[in-house]
C-alpha cells in the first residue's frame, strides 16, 4: 500500500513504515526515545516493535494501565514525570504504540512536554488505526467526559502495522469497524457496502478497507484541520454516542462500552432523526440499522437512562451558544452540520433502538 501524505505527516503502511521510521530516527539524533505503551501493548506488541528499531539511541519505555477509564490528566502527570526522572529534554522523541487512549494521551503528553517535543503514533488498534492516529486531535477525558482537554497537533509521522491487529479480541476489531461504517455513511455508500459482511473478507481485503478508510480521514481532515466545517462530518454518530459512552462509564450498573460500540448506538439513533428531521431515505436508513444491529450486541437502555444521557449532550465539544449541534444526514454520503434536535425526537430515535433489537 501507498503511503498517504498530508499538509503536516506522512501515514506509513506495514513494512515500509519501518524503514521510514529507523531513516528518519538516523537523521534527527535524538538524545533518547521513549516508548509508551499501556499494559496490553507492553505485552503484546513491545517485544515486537523493539526488534523493528535499528538505533543505538538510548530507549527507554513508559507504561501506563490499559482502559478508557486511564485516559486522564493524572495519567498525563505521572508520563510527565516519568519522562522527567528518566532525563527527557526537548531533543527526545516520544514514540506512542498502542490504541486511541495512548495515541491520544501521549500526543498530548509529548505537545505540552517542555513547550512540545517530537512524537509518533503507532497505533496498534482497528480504532487507533482508522481514527484515533489520524487527524492531529490529541488529549484527554474530564473524569467521565469525553475529549474534553486537548490540543490539534499531529506527530512528525503515523506508523500503520496491520499487523498488530492479530493480537486484538473481535470485541476490539468491531469497535474500530464502527468508525470504518461511519466514513462510509458520511462519504461513499460503496465503501459502506464493503464492510458489511466481515466474513467475507480476507486479510489482503482489511488491509486495502483500512487504507481507504485513512485516505477518507485525511482528505476531510486536510480541507479543514480545525473543524470549523466539513471536519464536523466526522462526528456522526458521535453526539449521542459519545453521551452514550460516558453515561456507560459512570454508571455503577453498567457495563462499560466500547467507544465504537457506543458510537453504533450512536449511529442508529442519528440515521433515525435524519429520517424524521431531513427525509434521510427510509430504505436506507432500514438497511444501516440492520447492518448494525448484525455486528453489535445488543445494548439496554433504559427509559430511565434517557434524560441522564440527554444531559450529558450538553458536554458535546460542537456545541455553540448553548445549542446543542448534531451532524445528521441528507442521504448517505451527505452529511449536514449544525443540525438542532428537540429532546422528544432523541427520546423517540431512544424508542426506535429499542424497538429495533426485538
Amino acid at each position: 500500500m501507498n503511503s498517504i501524505t498530508t499538509k503536516t505527516y506522512t501515514v506509513h503502511f506495514n513494512t515500509k513504515a519501518y524503514l521510514e521510521l529507523n531513516a528518519y530516527i538516523d537523521t534527527h539524533n535524538f538524545s533518547k526515545i521513549f516508548i509508551l505503551v499501556d499494559s496490553n501493548t507492553h505485552e503484546h506488541c513491545l517485544s515486537k516493535f523493539m526488534s523493528k528499531l535499528n538505533t543505538s539511541t538510548i530507549i527507554e519505555v513508559i507504561e501506563i494501565d490499559a482502559g478508557e477509564q486511564f485516559k486522564t490528566i493524572e495519567t498525563c502527570v505521572g508520563v510527565w514525570n516519568a519522562l522527567s526522572e528518566l532525563g527527557a529534554d526537548r531533543k527526545s522523541l516520544l514514540l506512542n504504540l498502542g490504541g486511541g487512549v495512548v495515541t491520544d494521551l501521549g500526543g498530548f503528553v509529548a505537545c505540552t512536554f517542555k513547550r512540545g517535543i517530537k512524537y509518533i503514533n503507532i497505533p496498534t488498534s482497528l480504532l487507533a488505526m482508522v481514527d484515533a492516529s489520524v487527524g492531529g486531535k490529541t488529549g484527554v477525558d474530564l473524569g467521565t467526559l469525553k475529549n474534553q482537554v486537548g490540543v490539534i497537533s499531529s506527530g512528525d509521522m503515523v506508523i500503520i502495522d496491520t499487523s498488530y491487529l492479530d493480537t486484538l479480541p473481535q470485541n476490539q476489531m468491531k469497535s474500530g469497524l464502527a468508525e470504518m461504517l461511519k466514513h462510509g455513511l458520511i462519504k461513499d455508500k460503496n465503501y459502506f457496502d464493503k464492510l458489511t459482511d466481515l466474513s467475507q473478507l480476507t486479510l489482503e481485503d482489511l488491509d486495502v478497507l483500512i487504507h481507504e478508510s485513512v485516505v477518507i480521514k485525511k482528505d476531510i481532515v486536510t480541507s479543514d484541520p480545525l473543524e470549523q466545517g466539513e471536519r464536523k462530518h466526522l462526528n456522526f454518530g458521535h453526539t449521542l454516542g459519545h453521551a452514550i459512552e460516558s453515561y456507560f462509564l459512570s454508571h455503577p450498573e453498567k457495563e462499560e462500552l466500547l467507544h465504537g460500540e457506543a458510537i453504533a448506538i450512536g449511529m442508529v439513533l442519528e440515521c433515525f432523526i435524519s429520517s424524521e428531521l431531513l427525509g434521510f431515505p427510509k430504505q436506507d436508513f432500514e438497511y444501516i440499522t440492520a447492518t448494525i444491529n448484525n455486528i453489535y450486541k445488543h445494548v439496554e437502555i433504559s427509559t430511565s437512562d434517557y434524560d441522564a444521557i440527554i444531559d450529558l449532550l450538553k458536554y458535546d465539544k460542537k456545541n455553540e451558544h448553548g445549542n446543542i449541534n448534531f451532524v445528521l444526514l441528507t442521504e448517505i454520503g451527505r452529511p449536514k452540520i449544525d443540525c438542532l434536535v428537540d429532546n422528544d425526537l432523541i427520546v423517540r430515535g431512544f424508542e426506535f433502538y429499542a424497538k429495533s433489537l426485538k
